[in-house]
């Protein structure tokens, strides 16, 4: 039942970046993202005359593995470790080949909430908690390394929201050979399929957001949609880099704007453990609601 789920959400995803296509576009960075499934928050506020402020690359520490992450408890549901069978995906748009997807292409007040995980799951038992009492979806951009290390998590995860493909070790692509690029995409596909039921396909996270022509070219053939940001919350800096839960709140509502996507990660800064987006995302929706942003899945733009 779960694995039909979950092709049966690929399916309408396909076919609404199908939809969306046509309103995208031709700069370096085209509007989508990666959000499907539960609630859908919608808005009828006007639209927003800010403007997006994109920043930052991804933190280096997303690329370990490590053994520390929390959230299990006997409520949670179990690895499904069952093998399946990759279904054929649809063909990338011409308009999101080449490019990757910094906001979604509407005028309507709209945020898509997406949280990064690779390094630990310590921040993920708060993240789910949040969306559930808040009913909002999220999207989760995984590593192979991370649904090893933290089945579980990555099974509650899928259920919260959508997966989404971020390598299976977290390298710097463009330094890579094809072969090996190819590789690190499939491999972590694999693993999410074989943990979760659920295809990442066509959801796509460079690692760093570091990609040249050649990997977007290798990723779209692969399937998937190259999925950025507008905004990196910069919570993986941690409080010893000087950020805190007032600086991650304020970086995101500062850059609300029709169509945003904000960057976050599950888990904790490997120095002083902090969990700054996690402990964030209450104020963060909140804040959000009150400026008349709602929250949405790509699925429910339709036309934008």
């Amino acid at each position: 039942m779960r694995t039909s789920v979950h092709r049966a959400s690929a399916t309408s995803f396909a076919v609404a970046v199908l939809l969306l296509a046509a309103a995208c576009a031709s700069s370096p960075h085209t509007p989508n993202t990666g959000l499907t499934t539960p609630a859908t928050v919608t808005s009828t506020a006007p639209p927003s005359s800010a403007s997006g402020t994109p920043t930052a690359t991804y933190p280096a520490t997303t690329g370990t593995t490590s053994t520390t992450g929390t959230g299990t408890s006997s409520a949670t549901p179990a690895p499904t470790t069952q093998s399946n069978t990759l279904a054929p995906t649809a063909p990338i748009p011409p308009s999101l080949v080449g490019h990757v997807v910094s906001r979604i292409p509407t005028s309507r007040r709209v945020v898509a909430l997406t949280f990064d995980a690779g390094a630990n799951g310590d921040g993920v038992d708060s993240i789910l908690s949040t969306l559930a009492k808040e009913k909002v979806a999220a999207s989760f951009y995984l590593t192979g390394n991370f649904v090893n290390s933290f089945p579980t998590l990555a099974v509650r995860m899928s259920a919260a929201g959508r997966l989404g493909n971020h390598t299976a070790s977290h390298p710097h692509l463009p330094t890579l050979t094809d072969a090996q690029v190819m590789t690190q995409v499939t491999s972590a596909q694999t693993t999410i399929l074989r943990v979760t039921g659920e295809d990442p396909r066509p959801l796509f996270r460079f690692p760093f957001g570091d990609s040249g022509p050649r990997d977007l070219r290798l990723v779209n053939d692969l399937g998937y949609v190259a999925v950025g940001w507008t905004v990196d919350s910069l919570g993986w800096q941690g409080t010893s880099g000087g950020r805190s839960v007032d600086s991650v709140v304020q970086r995101v509502l500062g850059a609300a704007t029709p169509g945003e996507i904000v960057l976050m990660h599950v888990g904790s800064n490997p120095t002083d453990h902090s969990t700054l987006d996690a402990d964030a995302l209450p104020r963060i929706i909140a804040g959000l609601r009150a400026a008349g942003y709602g929250f949405v899945t790509l699925d429910a733009l339709g036309g934008g």
